[in-house]
């Protein structure tokens, strides 16, 4: 009797081994990049945070505010970004126009409701 085995052949398994890897390390690179997107992003928002901190005077928005900004402009699209960065510049104006502690610190924009200003 002469019995041939059925089965898979050597080359295919190695065929199969080898895509097997080179999917693992696409995968790999793939989400490792989406990754450093991400932070890119985020850097941009803070970059931007940083330049319209310039324009802060002693009563200006509170670290709430900053960060409710941050949050949003990394949510906002593209079209949206402007109006989200119009929004804060309103409340660093509207924090601004406050004459002194008290009021500074019992302010809240428009904006940003829920959160005051900050002193100094």
């Amino acid at each position: 009797m002469d019995k041939k085995a059925q089965g898979l052949s050597l080359t295919t398994i190695i065929v199969a081994a080898i895509g097997l890897i080179v999917l693992v390390i696409l995968v790999a690179i793939f989400t490792g990049q989406m990754a450093s997107f991400g932070i890119g992003i985020s850097r941009a928002a803070k970059a931007e945070l940083a330049t319209l901190k310039l324009d802060y005077a002693e009563c200006h928005p509170s670290r709430g505010m900053e960060n409710r900004f941050l949050t949003a402009l990394n949510k906002a699209e593209e079209a949206e970004k402007g109006l989200v960065i119009n929004a804060f510049e309103r409340a660093i104006s509207s924090c601004a126009a406050q004459g002194d502690e008290d009021s500074c610190e019992t302010h809240f924009t428009a904006e940003y409701e829920g959160i005051t200003c900050t002193w100094g």
